[in-house]
Formats: structure tokens, C-alpha cells, sequence
């Protein structure tokens, strides 16, 4: 199926967005925020507002060579979960040319609430042009990081250069209760579990939590998972899963292992 034949609640977004990897999972993410499908879409109609400033991040990804913006494939789903949650402070690790922080930062404008906290780690393109040996969320020359952000979504955006091992704890301490957190920086096993417990005693009661490239992970996802009692709700059969964490309270010992949910589609 095409991009122009897949129709959903946020249809103007998807075909401007020109992404097949990006075409919204409601199921998911009404089973991680708790929401219904029908205010799922409502949320994800939402997009709809913000069709010039879609347009505005896709042109900025050309002129910086990448044909592409969706550097993560949820980037609706991450603002229908911030319009619905309304945290008042979501924590990222990871940003490149800033995809993710994009939407998150148009629902927090759409909220009119919440500020957002990002870290990164800069990985830079080594020449003119990106070569096949190396990641698309390289730098191009003379970009910075979040490049592709436009100026007007910044305001409620704190930007932090540098390790996350360094910068975390910090950013975890400083922040109000954490309702949403996406890890999608260095992908290993010990930096996704290290993260995690960083944030652990930061989440808010119902807070979501995803992580992406989880293939690579190993089982550190599962296991935070189960210290809390939450199932694993991967986003249909890829590697971006998320939890809920539970409103009531958790065991201190975080022994024992949750069930991992099926696969939502």
C-alpha cells in the first residue's frame, strides 16, 4: 500500500510527512497511554493543524540532505501520547536533526503546558555528503543539533549537549515528575538499563516510557519492565516498545517478571 492510499486520522500529515515507516499505530498507543482509540484519533487528528510546519521540517531535511525526516517511525504517535498524557515534563535522550523533539514540542504547544528535556550526544557527518558507511542522524556540516526544529516550537525546549551518563542525572533531578521519556541515544544494553534506573524514582504514576532500536538492547527493557509490574507493549512487530508505569505502588524489590504483551498492530 501507498502512503497516498493509507487513510487514518492524521492522512494530511502522513502523505506530508512521506514516510511508510511513520503511518500511526492507534492500538499502541491507546494501550500505553490508557486513552480510547476514538481520542487516539482525535489526538492524532490534531497534526492536522501543523501541516505548514511539517512542511517547514521536511524542507529543512533536504537542504540538509536527507530525503527523509523520520529518523524515529513514531513521530505521530509521540505527539498524540503528549497530547493525551499532558505531562508537564518529558525527557529525551538522543535528538539529531531533532524529529522527535518536533512533535513533542507541538503538543506541548497545543497543550499550552509542560517543557521538554533533551540530550545528545552530537554524531557528525564526516563530509559533503552522507556516505553509506555512516548513520543518517550524523550532523551535516554546519548543523547543529535539532537542526531541523523550527525556531517558534523552542520555548518550551532545554536542550543538553553531551554524555547522558553525565547529563541524566541532572537533567532527572531538575525535571518535574517525568511523564513521558524516550530513550533513543547509545543503544547497548548497560546504557538503556543505566538510563532507565536513572529515571526510575523521577516517573510519575502513569508515566510512559518508550525505547527504540531495542534489538540491540537485549533484555534490559524486558527487566525494567518487570521490576515494575508493566508489560511491554512493542509498537507492532518493531523494535520501539514502551510500558505504562503503574498507578499503584510498585514492590520495592522489583523482583518478579511482568507479562510482555502481544503485539500491538
Amino acid at each position: 500500500m501507498t502512503p497516498a492510499s493509507r487513510a487514518g486520522p492524521c492522512d494530511r500529515a502522513f502523505r506530508q510527512l512521506g514516510d511508510p515507516r511513520a503511518h500511526p499505530n492507534v492500538r499502541w498507543v491507546s494501550a500505553l497511554t490508557g486513552a480510547t482509540e476514538a481520542e487516539v484519533r482525535a489526538a492524532l487528528h490534531d497534526v492536522e493543524n501543523h501541516l505548514e510546519i511539517l512542511a517547514e521540517i521536511r524542507e529543512r531535511h533536504r537542504e540538509g540532505g536527507r530525503q527523509s525526516y523520520a529518523q524515529i517511525r513514531a513521530p505521530f504517535e509521540l505527539y498524540a501520547m503528549a497530547r493525551l498524557l499532558r505531562p508537564s515534563s518529558i525527557v529525551e535522550t538522543g535528538v539529531s536533526s531533532g524529529v522527535s523533539s518536533a512533535h513533542f514540542l507541538l503538543a506541548l504547544s497545543d497543550n499550552r503546558r509542560g517543557r521538554l528535556r533533551s540530550i545528545d550526544l552530537p554524531t557528525l557527518q564526516k563530509g559533503a555528503e552522507l556516505s553509506p558507511s555512516e548513520s543518517p542522524v550524523s550532523l551535516p556540516p554546519g548543523r547543529p543539533t535539532g537542526w531541523a526544529v523550527p525556531a517558534r516550537l523552542r520555548k518550551r525546549w532545554e536542550l543538553n549537549l553531551g554524555p547522558s551518563q553525565e547529563l541524566l542525572p541532572t537533567v532527572a533531578t531538575a525535571s518535574d515528575p517525568i511523564g513521558l521519556f524516550l530513550h533513543d541515544s547509545l543503544h547497548t544494553p548497560h546504557h538503556l538499563t543505566f538510563e532507565l534506573e536513572t529515571i526510575r524514582p523521577h516517573l510519575a504514576p502513569g508515566a510512559v516510557v518508550l525505547a527504540d532500536n531495542t534489538k540491540w538492547t537485549g533484555t534490559a527493557f524486558d527487566r525494567f519492565a518487570a521490576s515494575l509490574g508493566a508489560p511491554v507493549l512493542p509498537r507492532g512487530r518493531s523494535d520501539l516498545v514502551g510500558l505504562r508505569v503503574p498507578t499503584y505502588d510498585r514492590p520495592a524489590s522489583g523482583r518478579g517478571r511482568g507479562p510482555r504483551s502481544r503485539t500491538t498492530r
